[in-house]
C-alpha cells in the first residue's frame, strides 16, 4: 500500500476515533499489518500516532475546561505501572483475541441498551485505582492506550458527561501510550536500521494530527452527548467484531 494511501486511511481513523477521545491505536495496527509493515517497528508507529492524536485532543479538551485532572489522578497513577507489567506478559494470541473481542462486544451492547439516568458524580474513589490498574494491564497486553476500555466503563457507571468522558479517555491514552512508546524507542535505539525504517513513516503523524483535531472539534462543539455515546458504542462494537473475526477465521 502506498504511503500516501496509508496516510489518508490514518487521517480518517484519527478523525473518527478522536470524536470520542480515542487515539485509534488498534485500527492503526490493523492498517499497518495490511500494509505489510515490519512487525518490529509496527507497535512504535501505532503508539506514536496515538500520542500525536491524543496530545492534540487533550490540549483542545483542556482549553474547553473538560479534563477532570484531579479525578483522573488515581486512575492514571494505577494504570501506568500496570501497563508496563502487561507488556511483559505473553498470552496465546488466539485465546487472548477471543476474550478481548467478547469483552469489548459486551461493553458495546451494554452502552447501546443503557437507560438514561442521572450522572453518578460520587463514584467511590477506591474503585478508580482498580479500574485504572485493570485497564492499564489489559492495555499493556494489547499494546494500545486503553481508552477503548475506559470510556465504555465510564459511560456505564455514568462517571461524567459524555464530553468529559471523551476528554478523560484522551488523557488516559496519552499517559499510557507515552509509557509504551518510551519502551519501544529504547528497544529500537539499539538498531540504527530499525530506527531509520521507523522514521520513514513520518507522514502518518501530520495526517493523524489534522484528522484528530477535526474530530475533537466536532466532539467539543457540534455533537450531542447521546450521539457521542452511540458513536462510542459503534466504534467499540466494530473493533470487537473485527477481533472475533480474526480469532475464528485464523486471519
Amino acid at each position: 500500500m502506498p504511503l500516501i494511501g496509508l496516510a489518508a486511511l490514518f487521517f480518517a481513523t484519527a478523525l473518527a476515533y478522536a470524536m470520542v477521545g480515542f487515539g485509534g491505536g488498534s485500527t492503526y495496527t490493523a492498517l499497518l499489518v495490511l500494509a505489510d509493515t515490519d512487525y518490529r517497528i509496527l507497535p512504535a508507529i501505532s503508539l506514536a500516532c496515538n500520542v500525536t492524536v491524543v496530545t492534540g485532543s487533550t490540549i483542545r479538551f483542556a482549553q474547553a475546561g473538560l479534563v477532570p485532572w484531579k479525578r483522573l489522578t488515581l486512575i492514571c497513577a494505577a494504570s501506568i505501572p500496570m501497563a508496563w507489567i502487561g507488556g511483559m506478559i505473553h498470552l496465546p494470541e488466539q485465546a487472548f483475541i477471543t476474550l478481548l473481542g467478547l469483552a469489548l462486544m459486551v461493553s458495546a451492547i451494554a452502552l447501546l441498551v443503557r437507560r438514561p439516568a442521572p450522572i453518578a458524580r460520587h463514584f467511590p474513589r477506591w474503585g478508580e485505582p482498580l479500574i485504572g490498574g485493570g485497564i492499564g494491564l489489559l492495555a499493556g497486553l494489547v499494546g494500545i492506550g486503553g481508552g477503548i476500555f475506559l470510556a465504555p466503563l465510564m459511560h456505564l457507571f455514568r462517571w461524567a458527561e459524555a464530553r468529559v468522558i471523551a476528554a478523560s479517555a484522551a488523557f488516559f491514552i496519552l499517559v499510557n501510550s507515552l509509557a509504551g512508546l518510551g519502551g519501544q524507542l529504547q528497544r529500537l535505539a539499539v538498531s540504527e536500521a530499525d530506527f531509520s525504517a521507523l522514521l520513514a513513516y513520518w507522514p502518518l503523524l501530520p495526517a493523524v494530527l489534522v484528522g484528530g483535531q477535526i474530530g475533537v472539534w466536532i466532539a467539543r462543539d457540534k455533537a450531542s452527548d447521546a450521539w457521542l455515546i452511540r458513536f462510542t458504542a459503534g466504534l467499540v462494537l466494530f473493533v470487537a467484531v473485527r477481533l472475533l473475526w480474526r480469532a475464528f477465521s485464523g486471519g
